[in-house]
């Protein structure tokens, strides 16, 4: 038997193999350990933003309801056991070790096999899915896609509803460089049959989804067609709205900030409508309200001191690099706005910089442990802002920066979710000392 650390390092060693889009190994993995994916109740998550959050609000209006909800989400945050989750709790140890002894002797004799070995990915899903299947048997599972859609490992389930978050530039060595192109990608997790919502708001983008799920005889339900929400004023740290749907208007408040979490939510709500059309489940209003509200999804818009007003995003394309401008432009328009930013090299790096420009007084480039990372100097040289600073060192900048800060001051530290998980541990550190030293 492993220890965890044993059973963890066998997972991430596979990140050699580089990411396999196709289904055919997936599916031979998956045969090998019988079927496990026909075994439980779906809902198939995609997008290239929003789809972490989406999954969180409807787990939580799941959870009120009474469910059970299993969860596969990417990447974590804080510990690798994150990814695979039952009502926001992750694996046991022992349960991931006891996954990963059963799981690699058939991974390890497929690599001479005309499949290969499969990849790290190809190896989570799998072991979620026997997990789900055969452990812990939940009432449904919600499975974010890895990338894109149609090739992704997740892609081997039948879905009770897929749903499509947002389409934007990112992935484009493996989606393509159009919106189009990218979206039907994306389009490719419709099924024979299965309703389909979506939160995409370019037309293009738009037209691709629905032709793709009238080809497939699914019906969509399309976010500002189908269903809409009015924003209200914000409401504290969250948001207010009301969610219009079936000639029915509803008010909702939720806590995490931003006009796109808001319509995060109400595709989760209209998901937990479309599950209890199918007599999936039983949904109060008072589940759908209170499941809300007590969502939160780390590194999304979160606040970790208030003085110092420091904030955490893990905004890490441009469509959401755009969202989180957005909100620093509506929430702190007369704040001393600073941004540390760091990001893997393959981002639409020049166009995200850019964005961040038009909202920050001041930006410092960093970098960090990870193998696809830029460094800070080529970010530095990207930019054209007139306040810029680079530090190779992003703690020695926390060290620097945190001290100094005033009422009139913010930090925003955002790029990469690797990055945010990386900082955050040791930012709590500091910020404990400092009030410490008070």
């Amino acid at each position: 038997m492993f220890t965890y650390e044993e059973a963890i390092g066998w997972i991430h060693a596979r990140l050699r193999l580089g990411i396999k889009p196709g289904l055919q190994r997936m599916h031979h993995l998956l045969k090998e350990l019988g079927n496990p994916h026909e075994k439980f109740k779906s809902v198939h998550i995609g997008g290239t933003n929003g789809k972490g959050s989406t999954v969180t609000y409807l787990r939580n209006i799941l959870q009120e309801a009474g469910c059970t909800v299993g969860t596969f989400t990417s990447p974590y945050f804080e510990r690798f056991n994150e990814r695979i989750s039952v009502n926001g709790n992750p694996i046991p140890d022992e349960d991931l070790i006891t996954l990963v002894s059963l799981v690699k002797p058939i991974a390890e004799s497929m690599a001479h096999s005309e499949w290969g070995e499969p990849s790290e990915f190809e190896v989570i899903t799998a072991m979620s899915m026997v997990y789900f299947a055969e452990t812990v048997k939940p009432d449904v599972v919600l499975f974010e896609v890895g990338l894109g859609g149609r090739l992704d490992s997740t892609n081997v389930i039948t879905p009770l509803i897929s749903v499509i978050t947002s389409i934007g530039m990112d992935h484009m060595n493996f989606l393509g460089d159009t919106i189009e192109e990218i979206s039907s990608e994306k389009a490719g997790i419709i099924k024979e049959g299965v309703p389909v919502i979506s939160g995409v708001t370019q037309d293009g983008a738009r037209k691709v989804i629905a032709d793709a799920a009238n080809e497939k005889g699914s019906r969509i339900y399309q976010l500002g067609e189908d269903f809409h929400t009015e924003r209200s004023p914000a409401a504290g740290r969250g948001e207010r709205f009301h969610f219009i749907s079936s000639g029915k208007s509803s008010a909702f408040e939720i806590s995490m900030m931003g006009a796109h979490q808001v319509q995060n939510a109400a595709i989760a709500v209209k998901t937990a409508e479309i599950l209890q059309s199918q007599d999936v489940i039983s949904v109060a209003d008072a589940a759908l309200r209170n499941g809300l509200k007590k969502a939160y999804w780390p590194g999304r818009m979160e606040v970790m001191s208030d003085t110092p007003a420091v904030i955490l995003d893990g905004a890490h394309n441009p469509e959401g690099i755009k969202a989180l401008a957005a909100t620093i432009s509506e929430r702190y328009p007369s704040k001393n706005v600073t941004i540390l930013f760091s990001a893997l090299k393959d981002k639409e790096l020049k166009h995200m910089i850019s964005l961040l420009e038009e909202a920050a007084s001041e930006i410092c480039f960093t970098t960090f442990s990870f193998p696809r990372v830029a460094g800070a100097v080529e970010l530095f040289d990207i930019s054209d802002h007139p306040r810029k600073k680079k530090e190779e060192d992003w703690q020695r900048y926390l060290d620097e920066k945190l001290p100094g800060m005033g009422e009139e001051d913010v930090l925003f530290i955002t790029g990469s979710l690797y990055f945010l998980s990386e900082v955050k541990p040791v930012l709590i550190q500091k910020l404990e000392n400092s009030r410490k030293n008070k």
